[in-house]
């Protein structure tokens, strides 16, 4: 019988598709950057000998390995790499810094640590070393080498931890998330399958390759056989040009990405296309205004699927392309088979092959899987009567800006400590760009000046906070809204009183 996507779909371990997949197209592209090209075959031979040059380093099946670098054609090369050791990977995202990193190399145990050295006007090696990392080493533009022949079998099964993903959530520090070779293959076939895709797509990755989309992505390439261009660095309009000159037919992230490119249409004169070979807007981690999806169809003239999607679970939903526009707009799409959605007083909770296998810290684990095992959410919505997920809300107190999930608390916990705050309450409010942005509400504090913007910015940086996180928005007020029981603060009051205007 010979190989299909779905076929595909049911292969062990991530190596084992890659070695499928070599088997199939060896000398089609996989990877495009720039002016370079790596094909299947290619992929395949080239993540072995960098295998080997891990050994050759003392890596070894079960080793903890942390990465913490930009989307290029190495980070691929030296993950599947790790993939084919059966070493347990843990990827940082390439903003995160000391607060983050730190915890993130505590946490994994990680007794190595590869980074890109100094990367846009920051020393990753520096910070590595003041961290005390184990077995930091550069990879960049070199990747450790070796001959193939000193490595042991590839690993054989995939339901064993082999992944360590960094979510934040209602707690200050991040969640270290338990993923196995197979719940990554699930999640990234959900979003393959729906997506009518062919070998003649070419696809796009403009987010971090260290986000959970990065293998999400990579198994849809995978299953499909058509490649994708890699962006280390995304801005428009300079990005432009390597969408158009690779013909891209397939791109998006999240909300912040259409909105970035419905910007750039704008400014075309009618009739003009921002990318021509352009047909598909793809892309979730965030939320979508229904406008969003109509002024992209209409202004755009390509199609638009969003989909639901946590570091917990990388693809529970999507939508498909030969959807109703209003259900396309309105929903989240539907689950694959295999992905099980129950609502239990409102909230979304998940069981499936996709979920991870639960957290680092047991106690978080023990909490987040109800006595069925569906794993809690923390989001609320509601299915319709065509299987369709609607999102309504968040339990948890999570920001999610451009794709990225920022936790309030961490954010409220440190303003606390500025002699200008009373005390602080951190929103996320709606926003066409980003999907939420960053709002402090802060009361005065009786002895001090008014605090600014500026100035609460300043010192969150001077804290460590990464950027991504700091506040776009402060407001100022004599008493944050409270219940009357336990002096709570009233977040969804914030929400409904600042959502509607814009400074």
């Amino acid at each position: 019988m010979s190989e299909t996507p779905h076929s595909l779909s049911s292969s062990r371990t991530l190596w084992e598709l890659v070695a499928r997949r070599a088997d199939l197209t060896p000398d089609r592209p996989v990877l495009l950057q720039d002016d370079r090209t790596l094909t299947f075959g290619d992929l395949r031979t080239r993540s072995e000998r960098v295998a080997a040059g891990l050994y050759g380093m003392g890596v070894r099946p079960g080793t903890v390995v942390a990465w913490q670098l930009p989307t290029r054609i190495e980070t691929a090369l030296l993950s599947f790499a790790l993939a084919r050791l059966g070493a347990v990977q843990s990827p940082v995202i390439p903003f995160y810094r000391d607060r983050e990193v730190g915890f993130a190399l505590r946490e994994s145990k990680a007794e190595y640590f590869a980074v890109p050295g100094r990367w846009r006007g920051f020393d990753h090696a520096e910070m590595g070393r003041r961290l005390g990392a184990k077995g930091l080493f550069e990879a960049y533009d070199d990747l450790p080498d070796g001959d193939p022949g000193v490595l042991p079998p590839p690993p054989s099964e995939g339901t064993s931890v082999r992944w360590i993903y960094w979510t934040s959530g209602t707690t200050s520090d991040p969640k270290g998330v338990r993923h196995t070779d197979r719940s990554l293959i699930a999640g990234g076939s959900c979003l393959a399958h729906a997506l009518h895709l062919s070998p003649d797509d070419v696809g796009s990755m403009a987010f971090p390759y260290a986000h959970i989309a990065g293998p999400d992505y990579t198994v849809m390439l995978l299953l499909y056989g058509f490649p994708a261009v890699m962006f280390e660095q995304f801005a428009l309009p300079e990005a432009l040009a390597g969408y158009r000159e690779h013909g891209v037919t397939i791109a998006g992230g999240s909300t912040a990405f259409y909105s970035m490119f419905l910007a750039e249409q704008r400014r075309l004169a009618p009739g003009e296309k921002v990318i021509p070979t352009l047909r598909l807007l793809a892309g979730g981690g965030a939320p979508k205004p229904p406008e969003v999806y109509h002024a992209v169809v209409r202004e755009m003239g390509v199609q638009l699927t969003h989909g639901y999607g946590m570091t917990e679970v990388p693809m529970i939903t999507m939508g498909d392309p030969d959807d109703d526009p209003d259900l396309l707009a309105t929903t989240e799409g539907r689950p694959p088979q295999g992905m099980e959605i129950r609502i239990v007083d409102g909230e979304i909770r998940l069981r499936g092959e996709a979920v991870c296998q639960g957290y680092l810290d047991p106690e978080q684990s023990a909490r987040a899987f109800d006595e069925d095992g569906f794993l809690r959410t923390g989001d609320l919505g509601r299915v319709t009567a065509t299987g369709h997920l609607v999102l309504t809300g968040r339990l948890k107190d999570v920001i999610i800006r451009k794709g990225e999930n920022i936790s309030a608390k961490e954010i409220e916990d440190l303003l606390a400590a500025h002699p200008s705050v009373g005390e602080a309450a951190v929103v996320g409010l709606p926003d066409t760009e980003r999907g939420e942005l960053v709002c402090a509400v802060v009361e005065r504090h009786p002895d001090a000046p008014e605090p600014t913007l500026q100035a609460l910015v300043s010192y969150l940086r001077a804290e460590g906070l990464s950027v991504h996180k700091l506040p776009e928005r402060l407001e100022v007020v004599d008493a944050l809204p409270r219940n009357d029981a336990l002096r709570k603060v009233l977040k969804y009051k914030l929400r409904e009183r600042y959502s509607g205007t814009v400074k």
